[in-house]
């Protein structure tokens, strides 16, 4: 096992939860579109507090395979093949979701259709991503090449696979719940029912973090096989989890415009811990395998790609992920704080 190997695990789930966390928000968002916004005018505030950055936000994921295609091209291999029909509607969901964001404003007299495709296709992503995660955690049925020979989708969903989608569907709600608080206009209608939803919402997510922690060590076999020298990590990225969600829970009480912000980051702390709980959970293997499999598990030993093209991957990182750094804070800075009424003139 390389170091650039074990480098590249860790990048890989480092882009997971950057994506976990700006992808979050605004998929979140798109789930409580119907709930949060009643009106055309409150419609126009939430679409444009995520508008300026969603599609820059995708960016992390395409990254992310991209990274798992080139550094370890078996674990792609297998995963995207036996998530295949699961990959397609996701991939579905968010070209019709941004057909939404583009349609919604022109065409007025179908805004009815866009607004429940925008639900759906912020919906189907936000569940799948956990699911699909869940089933890379719980094992997938392996031949010996290591081959998906599981029932496309529907083997994929069992009920610890369902809890994790729920967790993370929970996790992006929330997500979008705090987002639209910073953003709306303070005090709109918006912004105060936002604010309401966060706290019921961050009590499921830690309710459902200890059913799906509960689940791992009385069903899962491949508990046994953790890294020892990572168990305080584990500890370290629980705690954080907690705390993250528990500063959020407090600060969201007090009646203060800045608090929102505090939040925000420190339900993003939980959101980045929740990844790298499951990236030191699972390492060093990239896909697990069922105990009736008749292949082994994807490990960064028997998926890895070269030294030398991971010593390529990392200069192209190096001088690639500074400049999308670069674009998200001038995005950002760009349109930070709240969105303002006389923006809506604009959607």
């Amino acid at each position: 096992m390389s170091a650039l190997a074990i480098l590249w695990f860790f990048l890989i789930f480092l882009l997971i939860a950057i994506y976990f966390v700006l992808d979050g928000f605004d998929l979140g968002a798109g789930v409580l579109y119907p709930f949060i916004a009643k009106d055309v005018e409150e419609q126009r505030i939430v679409r444009r507090a995520i508008g300026p950055v969603w599609d820059g936000n995708e960016v992390w994921l395409l990254t992310a395979g991209g990274a798992l295609f080139a550094a370890f091209p078996d674990a792609y291999a297998t995963t995207f093949s036996g998530f295949y029909l699961a990959i397609m509607l996701v991939l579905f969901a968010l070209i019709v979701r941004a057909v939404c964001f583009e349609f919604w404003a022109a065409d007025s007299k179908w805004r009815g259709v866009w607004n429940v495709c925008f639900f759906l296709g912020s919906l189907l992503p936000a569940l799948l991503f956990g699911v699909a995660i869940g089933n890379v955690l719980a094992g997938i049925p392996m031949d010996a090449q290591g081959n998906y020979i599981g029932v496309p989708l529907l083997g994929l969903i069992t009920p610890f696979t369902l809890c994790v989608g729920l967790l993370g569907l929970v996790m992006f709600i929330t997500m979008g719940a705090c987002w639209l608080a910073l953003k709306a206009p303070l005090g709109s209608a918006v912004q105060s029912r936002a604010a309401k939803l966060r706290l019921p919402f961050q009590i499921v997510s830690l309710v459902m973090f200890i059913i799906v922690t509960v689940m791992i060590f009385t069903m899962m076999s491949g508990t046994a096989e953790m890294v020892p020298e990572l168990e305080i990590v584990r500890y370290i990225f629980a705690i954080l989890f907690a705390a993250g969600i528990v500063v959020s829970i407090v600060m969201g009480k007090r009646d203060c415009s800045r608090s929102d912000l505090i939040v925000f980051l420190a339900q993003s702390v939980a959101a980045f811990s929740l990844v790298f709980l499951l990236a030191c959970s699972m390492f060093p293997v990239l896909v697990m395998a069922t105990p009736d499999s008749i292949g082994d598990p994807i490990t960064l030993m028997s998926a890895g790609a070269s030294d030398l093209s991971l010593t390529c991957m990392t200069v192209i990182l190096c001088i690639g992920l500074p400049l999308v750094l670069l674009y998200h804070f001038i995005i950002y800075r760009t349109f930070r704080g709240r969105v303002k009424m006389e923006d809506l003139a604009e959607e």
